[in-house]
């Protein structure tokens, strides 16, 4: 493994949550900054805060005003200028948003980090990075993962449905991400370690198997969503890069975000995004695998791209959102001609492998379509407010976010990208 420094605490299970003061005790802690929105106040804050005052631990705390408060520099700017200083730790009550803000905030002030989570609905409890948006764009930011976190049964398994879906959802993107970090390290050499995949895979596995209670409810379900998502927090952490559980699905969720920054577009929770992501991603690896490496081809697509007029379509696209991408482009310069030959001939080196690697990590569309199905979650881009037609240049950006070899850049260097059907 590339890092193995991950020291967080996780408690999971029922009624764990009384264990909050005893866990304090052991930090230390002498006052505690309670950090919840007025949903979260509802659902754990309220319970969080007469713990702590029934066991002689002062706290302040600090509700969010927002019903819905978004990941962005607002947000941070809020909790930072109500962050009362003689307090000695944190302890955020939520998922997402509150997460990712606390571990800032955490980062920014040197203060331990308790996480009780109120919903089993993304990866990020166990990851060092926050999931934000910064004048428009979406970024991962340095910050701090939680030394602590309380998953109590009782109390995520009452998060509303559609962040149990979201929840699913972002497990089940883990197919395509291992799929394109493998792809990845034949095609590039990017590093890539079994072991981590693994602990992904059978995280992954155990989701799917009990995804038929999920809606129910049903605590194991709600236990192996919840557990593996801080599985897939813990593979990021020891491979050092987001690589174990994200790729292209997450980069369609991405795009969809910072067009409804730039435009006020509608977007859904992330999960659910990625979900329809995965669903998109499985069928366009269907039609990948039905093509055969042209080289003559992909060489002439390569030379007659015209970066300058993507660009333009790009910022017409994402609006601002684009000129970090541009940015990242001149620095990284994928689009060379000298750079894409090299790629193109270990693809075609390795085409064979690269198509069993494929076949070996995802299912079929049909079987991602009825497991949808099982959970009531959205399957197509109309669903969550996403027109087919903007679905094709949705893709094709795909490759421009990160500096990241995914699906979208696979189809470029084979001179397929504007021939895929997207849907």
């Amino acid at each position: 493994m590339k890092s193995a420094d991950f020291n967080v605490r996780v408690v999971v299970g029922n009624g764990v949550i009384e264990q909050l003061p005893d866990l304090l005790k052991e930090w230390k802690c002498k006052k505690a900054f309670v950090v919840a929105d007025s949903n979260t106040c509802i659902a754990a804050g309220e319970k969080v805060c007469a713990l702590l005052g029934n066991n002689g631990i002062f706290y302040s705390k600090y509700i969010l005003a927002q019903e819905e408060p978004s990941p962005d520099e607002h947000t941070v700017g809020s909790v930072a200028m109500h962050f009362d200083y003689t307090c000695d730790l944190i302890i955020g009550v939520g998922s997402g948003v509150i997460n990712d803000t606390c571990k800032i905030i955490s980062n920014l002030t040197g203060r331990p980090y308790f996480i009780v989570a109120t919903a089993p609905s993304m990866d990020g409890y166990a990851s060092a990075t926050s999931s934000m948006e910064r004048d428009g764009l979406k970024v991962s930011l340095p910050s701090k993962c939680a030394d602590v976190i309380i998953g109590d049964v009782d109390i995520v398994k009452h998060a509303p449905l559609k962040m149990l879906q979201a929840g699913l959802g972002d497990m089940l993107a883990k197919y395509i991400s291992i799929c394109e970090w493998r792809i990845a390290h034949i095609i590039t050499g990017e590093y890539y370690s079994e072991e981590i995949a693994d602990m992904v895979r059978k995280a992954l596995k155990r989701c799917v198997e009990n995804a038929d209670g999920l809606m129910k409810r049903d605590e194991k379900a709600i236990e192996a969503v919840f557990e593996g998502l801080i599985i897939c927090g813990k593979a990021m952490a020891y491979a050092g890069v987001s690589r174990p559980a994200s790729g292209v699905e997450h980069y369609f969720s991405h795009i969809w975000d910072m067009r409804a920054l730039e435009f006020g577009t509608r977007a859904e929770l992330h999960g659910i995004q990625c979900a329809v992501g995965t669903l998109l991603a499985l069928r366009l690896y269907e039609q990948i695998m039905t093509r055969k490496v042209d080289k003559e081809k992909a060489l002439s697509y390569a030379e007659a791209f015209d970066y300058t007029v993507w660009s333009g379509k790009l910022k017409e696209f994402l609006g601002k959102g684009a000129d970090t991408m541009i940015a990242l482009e001149e620095k990284e310069q994928k689009y060379s001609v000298e750079k894409h030959r090299e790629r193109l001939q270990k693809i075609s080196e390795h085409w064979d492998e690269i198509l069993a690697v494929i076949k070996e990590e995802l299912p079929a569309s049909g079987e991602m379509e009825n497991l949808l199905d099982k959970i009531g979650a959205p399957k197509t881009a109309e669903e969550i407010g996403v027109s087919t037609h903007l679905l094709g240049t949705s893709f094709q950006a795909t490759k421009d976010i990160r500096d990241k070899y995914v699906l979208s850049r696979l189809a470029w260097d084979l001179g397929v990208l504007d021939e895929l059907v997207v849907s």
